[in-house]
């Protein structure tokens, strides 16, 4: 029979993994909430309408990547390909516009684009990401940015470029839309279908081309930065102060747009040089005009997103020292059906008391379950037989230093065992 595998462009995380992502979704966690953000969940799927209003109709997502189909109700529904839209939708559906300002949530949730797979390119993935309602001033924006900058520190990352860029607000751009036009009409014999449609309806999405020759072209288009309106680039200067004064270092790229129509003003990515092609590990900027297009009163809002399989795979890279799991803390062996009993009455104790505890399942000889406590990295091992068992006595050994302690099997077995095991504590060096 044919053994059916995972589909291409999604990949299993195993037991020998996960470690690694709880480590960092643990880290995740923990500066959102330093930083006042909230968890937040939302479906893997929605209205297909709702990116189609919010990523963008000219998107290389709306028009090439999404998992759009039809449901059983002949309702359009879209595997979400990004997390912003269906936090704003959350955020309308919800009223959460009545609780004080900002609103602050956070989010870790897989996505679905339908790409060329390779490294650091998935069909599945997943992201973790942020996003502020409510701050229209340039110190959101900096916060946002060191936020990211806070984690990716305490992360071990390094070798990260910070790339900044505003893309104005709709009144500005519409003057550097019209400069991009002409540029790209000399110039349409190059470009690709795709962007020869996006010409008149969305210039900008040219700059984000991913064909080679569309990009060519694009690198001498006129950069934004010359087009700004007073309020927009004051608002600009203010936030690259704000990163002077944190000494927080960025360049100024006006390349930089990202890939979806809902951003305005404030746009960065932190840039790897570990990844090759795919080099943006974090991507995220502001976005004031998404709320009120979905529905909602004008609100400025922000975020930001970065893929935990690329970050992963840039730690990698980077040789980033995860921590070690915690392995079983008490491995008992047993002689014997009484005995065996025994040792499962103690694993037990010791479980509801949330101490790592294992004993035989697999009806192993003595020997064999001795090489199973050391595969598993058992800090401390007790053999239980007859003689235990009438005397109420066992030995425990420390695996590490061959120390051997008594221990009574009946009263207070839990408070004996961690005694024992707290005065073997070796802390080491802890990560992260």
């Amino acid at each position: 029979m044919e053994l059916i595998k995972a589909q291409r462009g999604t990949q299993d995380m195993l037991p020998s993994q996960a470690g690694k992502w709880q480590a960092v979704e643990s880290v995740m966690r923990s500066e959102a909430e330093i930083s006042g953000f909230r968890e937040i969940r939302t479906p893997v799927f929605e209205d297909t309408r709702l990116f189609q209003r919010s990523v963008g109709e000219t998107t290389d997502v709306v028009q090439k990547e999404m998992y759009t189909f039809e449901d059983k109700g002949g309702r359009s529904i879209t595997l979400k390909p990004e997390g912003t839209a269906g936090a704003v939708r959350a955020y309308l559906e919800h009223g959460l516009f009545n609780e004080p300002m900002p609103v602050k949530v956070y989010y870790i949730t897989p996505c679905y684009r339908y790409e060329r797979a390779q490294a650091g390119r998935l069909r599945e993935f997943h992201q973790f990401g942020v996003e502020m309602f409510g701050s229209a001033l340039p110190v959101a924006d900096a916060g946002l940015i060191a936020f990211a900058h806070s984690l990716f520190e305490r992360l071990c990352v390094k070798n990260l470029t910070l790339k900044i860029n505003s893309i104005g607000c709709p009144s500005c751009r519409k003057q550097y839309a019209e400069a991009l036009k002409a540029y790209f009409t000399q110039n349409k014999d190059r470009l690709c279908e795709t962007c020869l449609s996006r010409l008149d309806r969305n210039p900008m999405r040219i700059l984000d081309c991913k064909s080679p020759e569309c990009a060519e072209v694009a690198k001498d288009a006129p950069h934004i930065l010359g087009y700004l309106c007073d309020d927009c680039r004051s608002h600009f200067e203010e936030v690259k102060d704000l990163l002077d004064s944190i000494g927080i270092e960025y360049e100024v790229d006006p390349t930089i747009v990202r890939g979806l129509d809902y951003y305005t003003r404030t746009v960065f990515e932190f840039v790897s040089n570990d990844l090759g092609a795919q080099s943006t590990v974090c991507g995220g900027g502001r976005y004031d005009g998404l709320v009120e297009e979905m529905g909602g009163a004008k609100t400025p809002a922000l975020g930001f997103a970065l893929g935990i399989e690329r970050l992963l795979l840039v730690m990698e890279a980077q040789k980033v020292q995860f921590p070690e799991e915690e392995p079983c803390e008490l491995y008992i062996a047993s002689i014997g059906n009484a005995a065996r009993k025994k040792a499962f009455q103690l694993v037990q104790r010791l479980r509801e008391c949330a101490v790592e505890a294992a004993c035989d399942e697999m009806d192993r000889s003595l020997n064999a379950q001795m090489k199973y406590a050391g595969k598993i990295g058992a800090k401390f091992t007790l053999v239980l037989g007859d003689d235990e068992l009438a005397s109420g006595k066992g030995v425990i050994k420390n695996m590490k230093t061959g120390e051997k302690k008594d221990i009574d099997l009946n009263d207070n077995f839990e408070e004996q065992f961690a005694a024992i095991s707290s005065e073997a504590e070796d802390f080491g060096d802890l990560k992260f």
